[in-house]
């Protein structure tokens, strides 16, 4: 398949395990991309592995709840791979601790990553987009958002104002011809997820629980978010915009 042939993708986080196996997944479809990661040796990895696969990626150092860092990163990205069509907020932080444990300063810190950093974001890309009437920008939340998680209070509260600042800017955009949706993981075996599991006092009984309560019977992989990112980023999803969908093996069933 090749729905992104010659479009530019930028993917935030495109370092970890989401945000690498989404890059793999664009560039296997054609498109140019560039993936953002505050750990730019991270970010070089994906780019170099997709370059040996025959792919077309850069790497970019992007920290991005530093606004000039993004400004810096999104003019290179358009100066070597050209105009972003298609920009995946994907990039994300926690601390797990009940929410009367956790301080201030970390309050910050979740903010500026999870909630700043996709402001950001949308601020250097959209007006782009806006120019070109044309654009697909797909956020990566969290069912945190949607139902809440027990010692991430702070992340899903960003993650839930991702979700209604997703609602709001597919309002204000549509008429220009841009699409934003959100992608909501469930538990998924990354590196955030390994965090989880060492803040509790058995992660063996914890990964037990949450597999129980999967309908599907697995913790998620990286690899079953790229589909339905791709899908929303695609012509295929031309006519769908502020929606809102669950990848988490039935563990959370809205309708």
């Amino acid at each position: 398949m090749t729905r992104f042939s010659n479009q530019t993708v930028i993917v935030t986080g495109g370092g970890g395990g989401i945000g690498g196996a989404t890059c793999r997944r664009f560039a296997a479809e054609g498109a140019k991309v560039a993936v953002f990661d505050l750990n730019l040796s991270a970010a070089q990895a994906v780019a170099e592995g997709i370059v040996a696969q025959g792919g077309n990626a850069q790497a970019f150092a992007c920290d991005i709840a530093d606004r000039a860092t993004v400004d810096a990163a999104v003019a290179a990205t358009e100066s070597a791979l050209g105009p972003i069509d298609v920009l995946v907020n994907n990039a994300g932080w926690d601390v797990f601790l009940p929410f009367v444990k956790t301080v201030p300063a970390q309050w910050e810190k979740l903010i500026a990553i999870n909630l700043v950093g996709a402001l950001h974001m949308h601020h250097a890309v959209l007006p782009g987009m806006v120019a070109r009437r044309s654009g697909r920008i797909v956020n990566v939340s969290s069912d945190a958002a949607r139902v809440g998680s027990s010692g991430e209070a702070v992340y899903a509260a960003c993650k839930g104002g991702l979700v209604a600042l997703s609602k709001t800017l597919a309002r204000e955009h549509a008429r220009h011809g841009i699409t934003v949706n959100v992608v909501c993981p469930g538990p998924t075996d990354t590196a955030l997820f390994d965090g989880f599991k060492q803040g509790a006092s058995n992660p063996e009984k914890l990964v037990e629980a949450f597999t129980r309560s999967i309908p599907l019977g697995r913790i998620g992989q990286p690899d079953d978010l790229p589909g339905a990112i791709a899908f929303f980023a695609s012509a295929d999803a031309g006519f769908v915009t502020g929606q809102v969908l669950s990848v988490s093996g039935g563990l959370t069933m809205n309708g």
